[in-house]
């Protein structure tokens, strides 16, 4: 049975326009791309949908700052409403965020019960959170390492369930990637993105023959003691990427 897929992104749309190439080779079976939304008119993944037959109606723009209230706070309701709307008047029953940025409403998972899932280049929970998106995560992490000592550093790309809480949904697929010694947040995110792909593909083809299951965590990367390291390594990295 033919599933309809929805997209969501902020930005540049990588991963989005492998995962429309899966889907219309497919390499990802009975899975169609019903739409893109973005959260920003500017998001450069906009232009790559359009060059790969997504049909323009079937792109849109749903800005969360436009519903902002009059105490300048996003409103939640009106936020997933219009998100809900969109998806649902296209037949979609599986959401991917790739790339997303803002806070998905709580509504919305109400709307799609265990169908929306966040792609995310770091390990969570710990590289996760509020403002730990895109390069940031990778400097944090280059950050940490190499502030702890770690003898053979890793970072991990993975693919989740969307929860109420940044980056705290169940981790259905991930695949690690090493930390060279030389590594800068660039070269570290070049290196990784080409797996991120693979893991959100691969994960969506899962999905598709409904063998997901949750990963159990295997290694801790943040010991006892090393909690103020983790804050400081975070931060550093947002203070450096200001624009993420």
């Amino acid at each position: 049975m033919t599933k309809k897929l929805g997209i969501l992104i902020s930005g540049g749309g990588t991963t989005m326009a492998e995962i429309i190439k899966a889907c219309q080779s497919g390499e990802i079976p009975n899975l169609e791309v019903a739409c893109i939304i973005s959260s920003s008119p500017k998001a450069l993944g906009i232009a790559k949908a359009k060059n790969l037959n997504i049909s323009p109606e079937n792109i849109m723009v749903i800005n969360p700052n436009n519903f902002r209230n009059q105490f300048q706070k996003i409103d939640q309701t009106a936020f997933g409403l219009a998100l809900i709307k969109e998806l649902k008047s296209r037949g979609v029953t599986l959401v991917t965020q790739n790339g997303w940025l803002p806070f998905t409403p709580e509504i919305v998972l109400d709307a799609f019960p265990n169908a929306i899932f966040n792609q995310h280049p770091g390990p969570v929970p710990e590289f996760g959170g509020k403002g730990m998106y895109g390069i940031r995560v990778h400097e944090a992490i280059i950050n940490f390492s190499r502030k702890t000592g770690r003898i053979d550093p890793w970072t991990e790309v993975i693919g989740q369930r969307v929860a109420n809480k940044y980056d705290a949904g169940a981790v259905i697929k991930s695949a690690r990637v090493k930390i060279f010694k030389n590594d800068t947040a660039e070269t570290l995110r070049a290196r990784a993105l080409p797996v991120e792909h693979r893991v959100q593909i691969d994960m969506l083809k899962d999905i598709m023959a409904n063998c997901i299951v949750a990963k159990n965590k295997t290694e801790i990367l943040v010991h006892p003691g090393q909690e103020e390291i983790l804050i400081e390594a975070k931060q550093s990295a947002i203070n450096k990427y200001p624009l993420g």
